[in-house]
């Protein structure tokens, strides 16, 4: 039995070549689900017109496949629902944009959202 903390170890080496963080910790990874030897990944893009949308999954599959022993199967499915906001970000995934950039990224986020909501 392949253990999913293997293939979350594989997907933490594949980067979204836009944001400098993995995809597990940027949220982009939806669902991960071994079943014997076969891997389903559910994931998503941070916007549905991402230039990577056909490149990243390849990515993914490529890292599962190459660096997670025993896998036969690998299949990664887009999805778009629920859409992707920067509260999917782990807190690992936090802490590494924090260091980068100086924000709390979902902090910031989370400002936006409230400062743009009605009064009511």
């Amino acid at each position: 039995m392949i253990a999913k903390e293997k293939v979350v170890e594989a997907l933490r080496k594949v980067y979204d070549p836009e944001i400098p963080v993995n995809v597990y910790d940027l949220g982009l990874i939806y669902n991960i689900n071994v079943e014997g030897r076969k891997v389903r990944i559910k994931m998503t893009m941070t916007a549905p017109g991402c230039p990577l949308g056909l490149y990243l999954p390849a990515m993914v599959e490529d890292a599962v496949r190459s660096g997670v022993p025993g896998v036969e199967d690998v299949e990664v499915e887009v999805v778009w629902d629920p859409p992707w906001t920067p509260l999917r970000i782990t807190e690992e995934g936090r802490r590494q944009l924090k260091q980068i950039y100086g924000v709390d990224i979902v902090e910031e986020w989370l400002k936006r959202s409230e400062a743009q909501q009605p009064p009511g």
